[in-house]
């Protein structure tokens, strides 16, 4: 099976932020919240900035050899690992957590992104290399949003008293019967034998969520050369030692957010407005805030009031007890990465245009920003449904009420609206409102009230003519909600609802393969992508 890609614009989707949609198109107002414009020449400029601030390459790389020890390297991936090393050599990051079986869709095409652009960034300027990273999120401790995963429309939620950072969690015989759950859903499908064998391969009881996670994503991706990186790891957080200490010291971030926020275009809706110290306590199965007190920190079943000293003590002993939140997590990353460009969703760029005065605080190269890549997959069935019901790619977009309009309107030959009889009447009422003031001026009042309610009358029956049309189309309307219910489950965007397992189950490996051909790299457009 085939897919072909349809391409229009992210403003006609009506899905997405005006500070997406502006960040676009370059809007002069955020201008000053970035640094590098989203073109080959932004890219120039991102590497001879990079170039000023130095990583640890042979940590990164050693870090990275240790963590894939046991698992399949393909060429292109032992290739890219061994590149790191190399001044030349930059990163192209994308970041999420480790969903079970990888979440929802965006989860794949953020990641497919990456590799495109990388590709054609290498293929761009030959003198460099680009890398794809994919950076976990491990330490999340949002359960209820990582244990979640919908599976051909039926929704699995992970039940298990565990706590603390999802990515240390055991697999445990709940989520191994989710396994059981999805296999029986998809086991008629082609695929569905091929990609669960790969996932019960992983997620297997007593393994961490973090290492199954690693493990699938290797499988699904090394063959496109992606780079896993898992920053849960004391020494890779040993550089960002100097940034908790400062951050406890002067809870600079939470002031240079607070710089940001004021300043911020008052139009657009602030994403993480952050805490007075943005870092947790990680520690076995717990991940604690840090609250700032009088005098020292308070830390929930830790620390009842430690000293800013012996704080940095522990830290300093132990960097793997440190944990970034949201506002300080993407310096931890470009720390850790030869890193030029982040690729996230509009909510991950929204927070990222709040941060550039923090990254500065502390010295750390701000990447590009590139909204990732976002699909609708129009499976043959519906492909054929959207032609049956001659809907464009723009239609598929609107609400299922305006396309029940638009079908009565196109299939009904009798006359279904009274535009023309409401202005005739109108005009009628002008005249009598002028022959009765003549008479009488306080006459206009009552004149205005019967025009009013003439009027109301009519667009009442205006009303009914259109459900009595709309019912002699309820063949039509029933597929039309086919078509919605099928390209935007819960009336939401596919990629925040749907599996990657329903998809490849149905399609099998050339579908990965299909959305990476139909992945931009630069170039910002909503892609359609259509089994033919």
């Amino acid at each position: 099976m085939a897919f072909t890609p349809h391409y229009i614009s992210y403003q006609d989707t009506g899905k997405f932020s005006s500070l997406v949609l502006d960040y676009i198109k370059g809007e002069e107002s955020l201008q000053p919240f970035y640094n590098f414009q989203t073109d080959k020449e932004g890219i120039k400029k991102a590497i001879e900035e990079r170039k000023k601030f130095p990583v640890s390459r042979k940590l990164l790389q050693e870090f990275i050899r240790q963590d894939y020890e046991g698992f399949e390297l393909s060429p292109k991936l032992n290739e890219n690992i061994s590149s790191l090393s190399d001044e030349n050599c930059f990163t192209i990051c994308t970041a999420h957590q480790p969903n079970i079986f990888t979440g929802h869709l965006y989860f794949i095409y953020k990641i497919l992104h990456a590799i495109k652009l990388a590709e054609e960034l290498s293929a761009e300027f030959p003198g460099n290399r680009f890398v794809p990273v994919y950076y976990m999120g491990s330490e999340d401790a949002d359960l209820e949003e990582l244990g979640e995963v919908v599976i051909n429309h039926s929704h699995y939620q992970w039940q298990t008293k565990q706590t603390g950072a999802v990515g240390r969690m055991l697999i445990d015989d709940h989520l191994v019967n989710i396994i059981s759950s999805i296999e029986a859903e998809l086991g008629v499908l082609p695929y569905a034998e091929e990609i669960l064998s790969v996932v019960k391969q992983f997620y297997r009881k007593g393994e961490t969520i973090e290492h199954a996670t690693f493990g699938f994503v290797n499988h699904l991706f090394s063959a496109f050369g992606l780079v896993i990186l898992k920053p849960d790891n004391a020494k890779l957080k040993t550089n960002f030692l100097p940034v908790a200490i400062k951050e406890l010291t002067t809870g600079f971030s939470a002031k240079a957010v607070e710089q940001t926020i004021k300043s911020f275009p008052e139009k657009y809706k602030i994403q993480a407005g952050g805490r007075a110290i943005n870092l947790f306590y990680l520690k076995n199965d717990r991940r604690e805030r840090i609250e700032k007190t009088a005098d020292g920190f308070f830390i929930d079943g830790f620390h009842e009031n430690i000293s800013a000293a012996d704080l940095i003590k522990e830290f300093t002993e132990d960097p793997s007890l440190i944990s970034p939140n949201v506002i300080l997590r993407p310096v931890l990353q470009e720390m850790m990465l030869p890193n030029i460009v982040f690729i996230g969703g509009g909510g991950e760029l929204a927070y990222w245009l709040e941060l550039k005065n923090v990254f500065a605080e502390v010295n750390v190269f701000f990447p590009m920003l590139v909204l990732r890549n976002s699909f609708t997959i129009v499976p043959e069935n519906l492909h054929d449904l959207q032609q049956k019901l001659n809907l464009t790619d723009l239609d598929i977009f609107r609400s299922v009420l305006d396309l029940e309009k638009q079908l009565v309107f196109q299939n009904n030959t009798n006359q279904l609206t009274l535009e023309d009889e409401k202005k005739a009447l109108e005009e009628i009422y002008i005249k009598i409102e002028q022959i009765a003031i003549a008479t009488d001026p306080t006459f206009s009042k009552h004149v205005k009230a019967l025009a009013h309610t003439a009027k109301d009358r009519l667009i009442k029956l205006e009303v009914k003519l259109l459900n009595a049309a709309r019912k002699n189309e309820e063949a039509h309307s029933r597929q039309i909600n086919k078509l919605k219910s099928g390209l935007f489950p819960k009336d939401n965007l596919q990629e925040r609802v749907d599996n990657i397992l329903t998809w490849y189950a149905k399609y099998g490996p050339e579908f990965m393969n299909d959305i990476y051909a139909a992945s931009n790299a630069l170039d910002a457009k909503y892609c359609i992508i259509k089994a033919s």
